[in-house]
């Protein structure tokens, strides 16, 4: 059973950090390309990071140069470090995977930027 668990939001003043993490159960960890979503409140869901099992990344220009992913393949766990976080950054942010064409979800971390 594909297991994503997020950890690591919280309340942040804007131009702080905060790091996300998502430990992975249940998959081929190393062999997946895993990702980043964030929804605010009444918006749709949207892409932040992708890290594939090359350890190439992208993002969208948003966040392009403020967010970077990475990951640990013996932890099984993918990271989501956020620098000069701004007031949209604010929601809740999703791991996520696929594995043999089915799509994963974490239940999300809560990131609130705010003075």
């Amino acid at each position: 059973q594909v297991q994503l668990v997020e950890s690591g939001g919280g309340l942040v003043q804007p131009g702080g950090s905060l790091r996300l993490s998502c430990a992975a159960s249940g998959i081929g960890f190393s062999l997946n390309a895993m990702g980043w979503y964030r929804q605010a409140p009444g918006n749709q869901r949207e892409w932040v990071a992708t890290i594939q099992r090359t350890f190439s990344t992208n993002y969208p220009d948003s966040v392009k140069g403020r967010f970077t992913i990475s990951r640990d393949n013996a932890r099984n766990t993918v990271y989501l470090q956020m620098n000069s976080l701004k007031p949209d950054d604010t929601g809740v942010y999703y791991c996520h995977t696929v594995r043999s064409g089915v799509t994963y979800w974490g239940k999300g971390t809560l990131v609130t930027v705010s003075s």
